[in-house]
């Protein structure tokens, strides 16, 4: 039925899109929108026109949401955080403990990611400043060759949102990092041609330690990263 496909399609529709938003509540989610569909089926049976019932539907959404807001609490402690870790976890104590340590650690603009085990424990993995899988552009920035990876300490971080192809607006940069002596990563969409070529030439002659990185994600993806970073 092709009515009822339209209805399953709009529920998912919002399932999925509470769960993008809040990271929960689609449960929630999906028993207010079917309340919504059979009241307003009744509304529009009994004459109302479906305009101004989606009208008054906007109208009480923002009266909701209003009146939701000024009634939360916002948490405060640890043991606030693990109580409601322990209701998001089907109620495993030991799962909203874990996500209350792992929030104390990383503060409130840490990134907690949860990955799936090869083994039966249940693991907390702290990870020092910011990672993503992204590597070196050429071996020749390998510092280490035993190991094959590229270490640079204390380094300047120059980050570009396009790609580099040519260093001609970049050589004032290069020059002053070299009087500086430290490192200097670029992290950008990418280094091709010209531009890597001449990283590699300045690296290999000794006068600057670099690397040059791809940039994590896609698109609107990778600038947000991009900004996360700086």
């Amino acid at each position: 039925d092709k009515f009822e496909n339209m209805g399953a399609q709009m529920v998912r529709e919002v399932a999925s899109k509470t769960n993008d938003i809040a990271g929960d509540g689609t449960t929630t989610a999906t028993v207010l929108a079917q309340s919504i569909v059979q009241e307003g089926h009744k509304a529009v049976a009994a004459g109302m026109n479906p305009m101004d019932l989606k009208r008054g539907i906007d109208l009480a959404v923002a009266d909701v949401v209003a009146t939701l807001i000024k009634n939360a609490k916002k948490i405060k402690t640890s043991e606030e955080v693990a109580q409601v870790g322990t209701i998001a976890g089907n109620g495993d104590v030991s799962v909203g403990s874990m996500i209350a340590e792992a929030m104390q650690k990383v503060g409130n603009e840490g990134v907690i990611t949860v990955e799936e085990a090869k083994t039966a424990e249940t693991e907390l993995e702290v990870v020092e400043g910011m990672q993503f899988d992204r590597g070196y552009l050429s071996p020749y920035f390998v510092t280490n060759a035993e190991k094959m990876v590229a270490d640079l300490e204390d380094a300047y971080i120059l980050l570009h949102e396009k790609k580099l192809s040519n260093l001609q607006a970049m050589l004032p940069i290069l020059e002053a990092v070299v009087q500086t002596s430290k490192p200097l990563v670029i992290i950008s969409e990418d280094v091709e041609g010209e531009a890597l070529a001449t990283l590699v030439v300045n690296k290999l002659r000794g006068g600057l330690k670099i690397a040059a990185v791809k940039a994590p994600g896609f698109g609107d993806r990778r600038k947000a990263m991009l900004e996360d970073i700086a």
